[in-house]
């Protein structure tokens, strides 16, 4: 399967469950839709192996997952740690992923660095140390300061990731300053590359003194134009790694699902290995 489409979480995607479904039967029935997520309930906190298990299990054989690293790893919670401690807590977080790699069912890890994670050594340092921590797993890098892809960095950037075997997650965001980045189509890993489309919500993006921000942040919907531009780079960026990646994230008005399945008529993909559906009563 060389183009994954899925969604960020799977729990409020309004449009693809029934009524009736409950909360922790909501990833069995996504799985009947899409073969990837992203789990970013890892990003909140480090999961139990018993949660992965039953997330391993309620998939298919085929299904991928997306994790986002703990955010005590990416530096979020401005918290400061030896290089010793920092080296337990990716110690303890790959030891809760252990279900998922045994399965065969991680896609990457994804490192998504906080607005302030700008180009300078230490952060350098850090990537470097990350990757060394976790030199057996596919890691994603995706950065949310813009100073990594200026005409002065940007070539020694995509270098550094390439010679490091980072994944590049290339982004559709909004160009709201510092703390977004431009959209970049280029590859830097030999078999991957990620996606993720945030939404082009100018006025959301950073907070601005707004109470409701993360609730509006990722409101809204790619058009047709929109995403006819996104296949013609996915079939360009396939030709440069066998698998890619897209990760719908503009869900702030539950327009994340409808726009994967858009996306996915677009490329002209159907998925064999899913799920089964459950039959509505009514339709046979």
């Amino acid at each position: 399967m060389s183009i994954r489409i899925g969604v960020t979480g799977w729990g409020d995607h309004a449009s693809i469950y029934p009524d009736s479904v409950k909360s922790d039967e909501k990833l069995e029935v996504y799985g009947a839709h899409f073969p990837v997520v992203e789990v970013d309930t890892a990003f909140y906190a480090i999961q139990s192996v018993d949660r992965y298990k039953k997330w391993v299990s309620q998939t298919p054989d085929s299904f991928k997952f997306v994790v986002k690293a703990f955010q005590q790893m990416t530096g979020h919670d401005r918290g400061t740690r030896s290089v010793q401690e920092a080296k337990d807590l990716v110690k303890r977080y790959e030891e809760s992923i252990q279900p998922v790699v045994e399965a065969g069912k991680l896609q990457n890890i994804l490192f998504q660095f906080p607005p302030w994670f700008d180009v300078k050594k230490e952060n350098i340092k850090k990537l470097r140390l990350i990757k060394e921590w976790l030199e057996d797993y596919p890691l994603a890098l995706e950065f949310r300061n813009r100073t990594w892809f200026t005409d002065e960095y940007k070539n020694q950037t995509l270098e550094f990731m390439r010679e490091h075997q980072w994944i590049h997650t290339i982004c559709d965001e909004p160009q709201a300053g510092e703390s977004s980045v431009p959209l970049v189509e280029e590859t830097t890993h030999p078999t991957q590359t990620l996606v993720r489309f945030h939404g082009r919500n100018v006025h959301g993006w950073n907070k601005n003194g707004r109470k409701d921000w993360r609730k509006v942040r990722f409101l809204y919907r790619y058009n047709e134009e929109e995403l006819q531009e996104w296949k013609e780079r996915v079939e360009r960026i396939k030709q440069q790694t066998p698998e890619v990646t897209l990760l719908f994230n503009n869900n702030s008005g539950g327009d994340a699902a409808d726009n994967a399945k858009q996306m996915q008529e677009l490329l002209e993909i159907e998925y064999e290995d899913l799920n089964p559906r459950q039959m509505d009563f009514f339709n046979f």
